[in-house]
Parts: C-alpha cells; sequence; structure tokens
C-alpha cells in the first residue's frame, strides 16, 4: 500500500506537492535559466505541455515544490519510476542554494520513498561539473557509480552526467520522516 502525502514536513523545508494551479510557477521557472543554473538543460516548455505532462501523472511520478517553512516556493523536486528503481532531481532557486535545503529536502524524498514503497534503489543524476549537487547527493548517503559519457545535448554541446544511487540496505532507518504508527 502507498502512503500518499500532500506535504512532506521536514526541519527547516517542506515537500508540497504540485497541484494544477501551480503549473504557471513551475513553467515559468523551467525557462528560466537563472532558476535552472549552468548545469540543467533547459526544457522550454509552455505551461500547456506542462498540463499535458501533469494530466498524463501516474502514481509512480510525483512533483513537489520544497518550501520554507513559511511557504515560500524555493525550489522543485520530481520522482519518477524507471523499471524498478526510482529517480529522483532537485533544483533550488540561485539565492536559496548552498543553505543545506537541497541537502534535507532531499532526505525527506528519499525517506518519503523508502517508506512508502518496496523500492530497492533510487537514483539521482547530475552534470558531472556540478559538484554542489553532487556534495548533496553524498551527503545524503547516495554513492557516485560512475560517469555517463555525452548523455545529455544542453545548452549547445554534450554533457557528461554522473551517477549516483542509494540503496535500500545502506539506508537503515528514515534521517527525517518516521514510519507510520
Amino acid at each position: 500500500m502507498e502512503l500518499v502525502f500532500r506535504l512532506l514536513e521536514g526541519n527547516n523545508v517542506n515537500l508540497r506537492v504540485i497541484e494544477r494551479d501551480d503549473l504557471p510557477l513551475l513553467a515559468e521557472w523551467s525557462n528560466s535559466s537563472v532558476y535552472l543554473g549552468e548545469f540543467v538543460w533547459l526544457p522550454q516548455q509552455s505551461s500547456t505541455e506542462w498540463e499535458k505532462r501533469y494530466d498524463g501523472l501516474t502514481s509512480d511520478t510525483k512533483w513537489f515544490f520544497v518550501e520554507k517553512k513559511d511557504g515560500t516556493k524555493i525550489g522543485t523536486m520530481f520522482h519518477w519510476l524507471i523499471e524498478n528503481m526510482m529517480e529522483i532531481s532537485c533544483v533550488l532557486t540561485a539565492d536559496e542554494r548552498s543553505k543545506g535545503y537541497g541537502t534535507e529536502a532531499t532526505r525527506l524524498l528519499v525517506d518519503y520513498l523508502f517508506l512508502s514503497r518496496n523500492l530497492i534503489r533510487i537514483q539521482a543524476h547530475t552534470d558531472a561539473r556540478n559538484m554542489i549537487s553532487q556534495k548533496v547527493l553524498q551527503n545524503v548517503g547516495f554513492e557516485k557509480e560512475g560517469i555517463i559519457r555525452k548523455s545529455v545535448f544542453a545548452r549547445g554541446e554534450w554533457r557528461d552526467r554522473a551517477l549516483f544511487s542509494i540503496l535500500r540496505e545502506e539506508r537503515k532507518e528514515p534521517k527525517i520522516l518516521t514510519k507510520p504508527t
């Protein structure tokens, strides 16, 4: 049975499920090189395209806003199923990076996924040059598995991505969320 949350509460940030009314902000951010930073490709999708994607979401895919405790939206997190493992991604607004929010948001999502699903593995990719994202993943317990060479075309060039994963047996207990009673 999958646990369903609308809000995952952390110490400094929460993850709130993105609703249809949130899609204009999601489209705005996804089209902003300032928001996405230098390492994320620019998907350039309209609100209508985001609505189509939203309408096609399955229970294996969730989109979240990363919010400070006062409700200020500072980023997004996504998860989706690939075969029998979950992939995650996180992007924070430029002025909220390197403050620990990404690490906490990633811990929340990893806790949620291992508590709510019978997963053996969660993985994430990051641009091979993005040392901040790699540090976040390592702080949460992810292990670097290697480099996937020239695997994404972004901003006029083929880029390498680093692949990280965490296995259920490496994450013995939740770090932020607790098991339901």
